[in-house]
C-alpha cells in the first residue's frame, strides 16, 4: 500500500517538483513506516509520480513581504524561490510541462544521502572495508556523521511544508517530519546487518563511523553566523565554527522571517551529491584484569622492580616495570594500539607483593581481536608467567567496564598485612619489643610523606594499625608482621620521616628506628561490608561471555 494520502498528495507534488527526493517527500509528510523507505529509489520514484498524476492544483508558495509573483514552473527550474526571498511560485502542472525532476537529480534536502548513500551497492562497499580491516566482531553500530548544511536544508524544506499545510488549516509540527538520521537507519541497518553477517547493536563495542561533506554547499550556513554570531564560537579539535550543533541552536534562535530573507525556500537543488570524507572502524576498549574477590592478581618477587615505568626528566631510571611486563604481551595478542594499566594500590620499587597478590586491571584500546577461548586464556597467562621470574599473573579473564569501578571501590576499609625487617641504632632484647604485640587498632597521622609530597597533596591522614606482631632476630634487628588499613606509609610510621608520622615504630619504643626489607601481601575482610559482592560474581560471567565482545577485566 501506498503511504501518502489524499490529503499529503498536495504537499508531495510541491516537494517533489522543487527537487525534492521521494524518501525526503516521504519524510516531510510524516511517514514514519519503514518498508516504504526500505524500496529501491527508482521504484519509489515512479510509484510517487503515478501517485501524484491526478493532481491538477495550481500550487502557490507565498512569503509575507514583498508581494508575490506567479511564474510558471519549468521543468528543468530547480530555484524555485530566489536567495532573498522575494519571490513567489505559482506552478500549474499539464501534460506538457511535467515538474518531476529526473531520475539523475541530487535531493535539494538530503544532497543524495537518501539517494545513493542508503542503496546496496554503498552499503556493500563499506561491508567490504570492514570486513577487510581485520577486526573482530559479534555486532556492530553505525555511525554518521552529516554536513551540518543539511540541517540548514531542512529547515527550509519544513518551513516550506508548514506554509502550505497552513493554507489548508492543517499543522506540521518540527517533530512530525521524520529525522534524516532515523530514515537514514531504518534503511541501512538490515543491509549492514545482512552484509556482515552480525546485528547491528547501538550498544555494541564495534563501531563503523562514516563521515559526510558535501562542499557545494558548505557556504549554506554562513549567514546563521551574522544573524546568530553568539552561537558560532570557535573550539578547540573543531576545524570550522559551522558545526551541527551550533547550526541547530542558530536555527532554534532565528526568527522565521529572517530565515526566509536569508535562505531560499525551496532550497536549490546542488549539482553533485554528497562525498564520503571518512570511513573508519574502531573497538571499544577490553579490559583485562584481575578479579578482586577471587583470584587474578600479579605478584612481584624482584625489588628493583617498579610498577609502572620509571622515567625521570626523560630518563628511564628501571630496565622494566610490572605495568610493561603484563601488558606488551597483552598487547601483542589482542593487537590492540595501546592500553592502560591500572591496580588496586602500589607498591615502591623495592617491595615485594607476596601472597594472593594485587588486582590489577589493564584497558586495551581498539583490539582487533576479541574472542578468546578458556584455553587460550590459560596460554596467554602460562606466556606472562614464563617470560619473567620477577612476577606472576594467575586467573586471567575478560569482565565488564563496571569492574573497574568494583575493584577501587572501599578501598579505605580494606586490610593489608605486611611483613617489615627493622633495624634499631640501640641494642635491644626481645621483652623491648614485646607490648608491641598487644597494640590493637592503634590510630596515626601522617602527613604527606617528603618522597612523595612532589605528587601527592600536602595533607595529614589519619590511619590504623590494626595489629602487630613481632620475631626477635638479634639485638639490632627484628620482624614486624602488621596489619593496616589500605594507605598507611608502612616505611614512614617505622622511621618517623623526620616527626611527619606520629606516633611511629622509633617514637615508640625511644629509639631511631628504620626499615630494612618490605613485602606487602593484600588481604580483604570477610565481611561483606568491604568486599563488593557485585565484583566477586564477576568471575562466573568471564569467559562465557566472549562470544560477545565486552568491555571488562582480566
Amino acid at each position: 500500500m501506498f503511504p501518502l494520502t489524499e490529503k499529503n498528495k498536495h504537499v508531495a507534488q510541491m516537494l517533489l517538483s522543487s527537487g525534492t527526493c521521494p524518501r525526503c517527500v516521504f519524510r516531510f509528510c510524516g511517514v514514519d513506516l519503514h518498508a516504504p523507505y526500505k524500496r529501491p529509489s527508482k521504484e519509489l520514484l515512479n510509484d510517487l509520480q503515478k501517485f501524484l498524476e491526478t493532481e491538477k492544483d495550481e500550487l502557490i508558495l507565498e512569503v509575507p513581504n514583498p508581494p508575490l509573483k506567479k511564474i510558471r514552473l519549468q521543468e528543468d527550474r530547480t530555484d524555485n524561490w530566489s536567495r532573498n526571498g522575494q519571490e513567489g511560485i505559482s506552478a500549474t502542472e499539464d501534460e506538457s510541462s511535467a515538474s518531476e525532476p529526473s531520475n539523475s537529480s541530487v535531493c535539494n534536502v538530503c544532497l543524495g544521502i537518501l539517494q545513493e548513500f542508503c542503496e546496496k551497492e554503498f552499503i556493500a562497499k563499506v561491508c567490504q572495508k570492514v570486513e577487510a580491516s581485520g577486526f573482530e566482531f559479534t555486532s556492530v553500530v553505525l555511525s554518521v556523521s552529516f554536513p551540518p548544511q543539511l540541517s540548514v536544508r531542512e529547515h527550509a524544506a519544513w518551513l516550506l511544508v508548514k506554509q502550505e499545510m497552513g493554507k489548508r488549516n492543517l499543522s506540521l509540527g518540527r517533530n512530525d517530519a521524520v529525522q534524516l538520521k532515523e530514515a537514514y537507519k531504518w534503511i541501512t541497518h538490515p543491509l549492514f546487518s545482512e552484509g556482515l553477517g552480525v546485528p547491528v547493536d547501538g550498544k555494541s563495542l564495534f563501531e563503523v563511523s562514516v563521515v559526510f561533506a558535501h562542499p557545494e554547499t558548505d557556504e549554506d550556513c554562513h549567514f546563521l553566523g551574522e544573524v546568530c554570531p553568539d552561537c558560532f564560537k570557535p573550539a578547540k579539535n573543531k576545524q570550522s565554527v559551522f558545526t551541527r550543533m551550533a547550526v541547530l541552536k542558530a536555527l532554534n534562535k532565528i526568527k522565521e522571517e529572517d530565515f526566509l530573507t536569508q535562505f531560499p525556500c525551496p532550497p536549490d537543488s546542488p549539482k553533485t551529491v554528497c562525498t564520503v570524507l571518512e570511513m573508519e572502524c574502531t573497538h571499544g576498549a577490553v579490559f583485562v584484569a584481575a578479579d578482586v574477590s577471587l583470584a587474578g592478581r600479579y605478584n612481584k618477587y624482584s625489588r628493583n622492580l617498579p610498577q609502572t615505568p620509571w622515567i625521570i626528566d626523560g630518563e628511564r631510571k628501571m630496565e622494566s616495570s610490572v605495568e610493561e611486563l603484563i601488558s606488551d604481551h597483552l598487547l601483542a595478542v589482542f593487537k590492540a594500539e595501546s592500553f592502560n594499566f591500572s591496580s588496586s594500590g602500589r607498591e615502591d620499587v623495592d617491595v615485594r607483593t607476596l601472597g594472593k597478590g594485587r588486582p590489577f586491571a589493564v584497558e586495551l584500546l581498539n583490539p582487533h581481536r576479541v574472542r578468546f577461548t578458556s584455553q587460550e586464556v590459560k596460554e596467554l597467562q602460562q606466556k606472562i608467567n614464563k617470560a619473567s621470574d620477577k612476577i606472576q599473573v594467575r586467573d586471567l579473564q575478560l569482565v565488564t567496564r563496571e569492574a573497574i569501578g568494583y575493584m577501587k571501590e572501599g578501598e579505605e576499609g580494606k586490610t593489608k598485612t605486611y611483613s617489615a625487617l627493622i633495624w634499631t641504632n640501640k641494642a635491644i632484647q626481645k621483652n623491648d619489643i614485646g607490648f608491641l604485640n598487644d597494640l590493637k587498632d592503634l590510630k596515626i597521622d601522617q602527613k604527606t610523606p617528603l618522597r612523595v609530597l612532589h605528587r601527592r597533596p600536602l595533607a595529614v591522614r589519619t590511619r590504623a594499625i590494626h595489629s602487630m606482631e613481632t620475631q626477635y632476630l638479634d639485638e639490632h634487628h627484628f620482624r614486624l608482621y602488621l596489619k593496616t588499613q589500605a594507605g598507611t606509609y608502612i616505611k614512614e610510621f617505622v622511621h618517623g620521616d623526620f616527626g611527619r608520622t606520629k606516633p611511629n615504630i622509633g617514637s615508640l619504643m625511644n629509639v631511631t628506628a628504620d626499615i630494612l626489607e618490605l613485602d606487602v601481601e593484600v588481604k580483604y575482610p570477610m565481611g561483606s561490608a568491604h568486599l563488593p559482592v557485585k565484583f566477586s560474581q564477576l568471575g562466573l560471567l568471564t569467559l562465557n561471555r566472549i562470544a560477545s565482545p565486552v568491555s571488562g577485566f582480566i
